[in-house]
């Protein structure tokens, strides 16, 4: 709860009313938070059930063949060349390798801004996010799609899209925690329509190339988000308890333009 102004003077009554904002809104963020975890872990058991019925099954096949109109060459994806040469590179940033280097780029930039909290979190994410993948991989065992329809090589299960589950934790969850970084309501829009992006772009690229099932990878946006939302609320949990008992280790929150003006007057 936030105290009531102890004067009635109107910077007074301004200050508490911006806090009582901010506490608000971080408030109903932390509820939309719950309710992309609720979506996402519904969505994740529907397509779970789906995929082992004749109208899931249909619906994977029908996207796939819809990838691959050219009977003739069932390896060679719908549209010119370098449409496939691109899928190929946006591909590649969901994967292991390139999360891990991003995630080592951005865990020293969080380090900096003194985030380390949220680096820390970045770090346990990612590692959770693996596992979540590679578990649920060899609980389903679910075959990829022929090996004559893929376009790239694959190595284990198909249930769910690794690259998209990976991406959507790793993308979603620093989008989120850098809009802490920046105090302007246009960058943190923009940080969080590029982490989307990023997410998208990766998972339609796994079913443009046929390395997976539309289904795989629905279901892996489906549990990263969850996981990304998830990471949120710890975070978020945490960073109020470590600030009630002034604990070391929280993240620094960063100064808004009001900030810097209610300073330059103190």
């Amino acid at each position: 709860m936030i105290p009531p102004p102890a004067s009635t003077s109107p910077n007074a009554l301004a200050s508490f009313a911006r806090r009582a904002l901010a506490l608000a809104r971080t408030e109903i963020a932390a509820l939309g938070a719950l309710l992309v975890i609720a979506f996402g872990v519904m969505t994740f058991v529907e397509v779970a059930d789906d995929m082992t019925e004749a109208d899931g099954q249909a619906f994977d096949h029908s996207v796939l063949m819809a990838m691959r109109p050219y009977a003739d060459d069932p390896g060679r994806p719908w549209g010119p060349w370098w449409l496939k040469e691109a899928a190929d590179d946006i591909t590649s940033l969901g994967g292991i390798s390139v999360l891990g280097l991003f995630a080592t780029i951005a865990v020293v930039f969080l380090v900096i801004q003194r985030k380390r909290l949220s680096a820390l979190l970045l770090v346990a994410g990612l590692g959770v996010g693996v596992m979540l993948s590679e578990g649920l991989k060899s609980v389903f065992e679910r075959e990829r799609p022929p090996v004559a329809y893929q376009a790239v090589e694959t190595i284990n299960a198909s249930f769910p899209s690794g690259h998209a589950l990976l991406s959507a934790v790793f993308y979603l969850s620093l989008g989120v925690m850098l809009t802490r970084a920046f105090p302007q309501r246009r960058f943190k829009a923009f940080v969080l329509g590029v982490a989307i992006l990023m997410t998208l772009l990766v998972g339609i690229t796994r079913i443009y190339l046929a390395a997976h099932w539309a289904s795989d990878v629905f279901a892996g946006w489906s549990v990263g988000a969850a996981w990304a939302m998830a990471l949120w609320l710890i975070s978020y949990a945490i960073d109020r308890h470590q600030r009630r008992h002034h604990a070391g280790l929280r993240d620094r929150p960063a100064p808004t333009e009001v900030d810097r003006v209610e300073n330059d007057h103190g």
